[in-house]
């Protein structure tokens, strides 16, 4: 295993169901705020920083989907957890696919959201890598920023665009680009059907990044999968749109 210890942070009910939750390239676990409240109220709760990411070791790149996966699995193992609920949103849903397909006896339900099982063409996160490593992440967090969000958001929100921009730009350099070289060779086409967890798959109607026919194909291709789009949002749907996309989170989470 390749795994590295990740930081995480653990909150919610000690003695109920563990949903762990997943970061997007170039952010950290403070993405996931919009929703901690609610599922705080149910779950035991752990949210962690991708590797080279917020608080999390920075390892050497390149990195690959599998490294990012064993780092799930080894934090399931360090907090005692033999069975999960998984939710992650882009790379972080990347990240639990693969768990959900290489490990399912670790899964218990699946949430991902504004993802795909391929992102191509792989020269566009290696022009990224590039770009990042040399000049750092600060030099793409605007562009970034503006895919995240609609443009209405941004504008009615110009403190959350530059928390957001603050954390694109905190990443480290070594950790991004890493990450953009998994994505680079990133293919989970085959995986999708070996996905046996009810998968509940969340489009941004807006998102360019990953649009809603990326989350339709996970939806049907899994073994039990649902799709819900939902309208007036982009790529980190889940901060723009919490008051629909967390109630329909914990309503998967909670079924039997």
């Amino acid at each position: 295993m390749s795994a590295v210890e990740v930081f995480a942070v653990e909150s919610g009910q000690a003695t109920g169901p563990t949903v762990v939750l997943s970061n997007s390239l170039g952010s950290d676990h403070r993405m996931w705020d919009p929703q901690l409240t609610a599922l705080e109220e149910r779950f035991r709760v752990i949210h962690y920083d991708t590797r080279g990411h917020g608080r999390s070791p920075v390892p050497a790149g390149p990195y690959t989907l599998d490294d990012l996966a064993d780092d799930v699995v080894a934090l399931l193992d360090r907090v005692g957890v033999e069975q999960a609920h998984l939710v992650g949103l882009s790379l972080g849903g990347m990240t639990m696919m693969r768990v959900a397909a290489r490990n399912p006896d670790r899964v218990n339900r699946l949430v991902v959201l504004c993802t795909g099982a391929q992102l191509p063409p792989a020269s566009n996160w290696l022009d990224r890598a590039a770009l990042v490593r040399s000049s750092g992440s600060a030099a793409i967090a605007a562009s970034v920023v503006a895919r995240w969000f609609t443009p209405d958001y941004l504008e009615a929100n110009p403190d959350r665009r530059e928390f957001y921009q603050r954390m694109v730009a905190d990443t480290p350099a070594e950790g991004y680009a890493g990450c953009c070289d998994a994505l680079a060779r990133l293919d989970l086409r085959d995986d999708l059907p070996r996905i046996v967890a009810p998968t509940l798959a969340i489009a941004g109607a807006d998102d360019v990044a990953s649009p809603p026919a990326k989350l339709a194909e996970i939806a049907g291709r899994v073994a039990d999968g649902t799709l819900l789009v939902v309208p007036d949002s982009c790529h980190l749907a889940n901060a723009e749109q919490p008051q629909t996309i967390t109630p329909a989170i914990v309503k998967h989470l909670e079924q039997s």
